[in-house]
């Protein structure tokens, strides 16, 4: 479930996010989590699992998926979508960067 860019917002240097791991900002009451994969992609999840609202930014980052620590339930960077067997989705939102600077599209 993609949300729709109305303002891109500097959120840091992709060097301040560790290779498979993830880096939390805050908008509003709402943490969303900013992934970086092994080869330098980058993603926005909210950072609640769909299943028992786990942080995924505690998780493990593999193959354009995250594992949630709580439950190990895998969900995709890209669309949020739970993957195998379980149903659910997370929040996802459009993230670029701009030579090493991380935008974020809110």
């Amino acid at each position: 479930m993609n949300m729709v860019a109305t303002n891109w917002v500097a959120v840091g240097q992709l060097s301040d996010i560790p290779r498979q791991g993830a880096r939390c900002v805050k908008n509003g009451d709402m943490t969303i989590a900013i992934f970086r994969t092994s080869d330098d992609r980058v993603f926005a999840l909210e950072d609640k699992c769909p299943h028992k609202n786990g942080p995924l930014s505690n998780g493990i980052v593999h193959d354009g998926c995250v594992t949630c620590p709580l439950h190990n339930w895998v969900i995709s960077l890209e669309t949020g979508t739970a993957q195998g067997a379980d149903k659910g989705e997370t929040l996802t939102f459009p993230v670029k960067l701009d030579g090493q600077t991380v935008l974020l599209g809110l």
